[in-house]
């Protein structure tokens, strides 16, 4: 691209923007003349008998409202002291309540001695089947016709001691110490 072109492209990309900011600006200052307009309404001036007027009747207010503040106080005091009367309940009432419980309690009182005079039954616990019986059937052979199956025998496993590495670690390096 040729040096010329690039600057013809800029001085249009300048025009442009200048073109924008142009637009933008004029827009912004009648914004402001619209706002000014509209709060530069001359306000009515109020009388001076109305100014007093307003003036006494809210002293008069202000005093109403300072003299219910002094004798609240009072008040509330008094209905602290005192406190809301509870709903009550009849004298019958208490009482059917009253028997009502010790009937429930007599019964479950009675279900307790009741299960204390006669033990519980011991169940009886099924022996587990032998894992003998079970072995053999497992192990029994076909036998061909005319001979008697037999149960292949295992080798008894060779019973072997666990030795604990750790241990005989720990104990000597205590003899090695001491």
């Amino acid at each position: 691209m040729d040096t010329t072109d690039i600057i013809k492209q800029l001085t249009a990309e300048r025009d442009r923007i200048d073109a924008a900011i142009k637009l933008l600006s004029d827009s912004g200052s009648s914004n402001k003349a619209t706002a000014t307009k509209a709060t530069s309404k001359k306000r009515k001036k109020m009388s001076a008998e109305a100014r007093k007027r307003i003036s006494e009747a809210q002293r008069k207010r202000w005093a109403a409202t300072k003299a219910a503040v002094k004798t609240s106080p009072a008040k509330v005091a008094k209905k602290a002291a005192a406190p809301a009367k509870k709903r009550g309940m009849s004298v019958a009432a208490r009482k059917r309540i009253a028997a009502a419980q010790k009937k429930r309690w007599a019964a479950i009182k009675a279900a307790k001695e009741a299960a204390k005079k006669t033990p519980a039954k011991k169940v009886a616990k099924k022996a587990p089947p032998k894992k003998a019986a079970v072995t053999k059937k497992a192990l029994v052979k076909k036998a061909p016709a005319g001979k008697k199956a037999t149960a292949a025998k295992k080798p008894p496993a060779a019973k072997v001691k666990k030795s604990v590495p750790e241990k005989a670690a720990v104990n000597s390096t205590e003899t090695a110490a001491s």
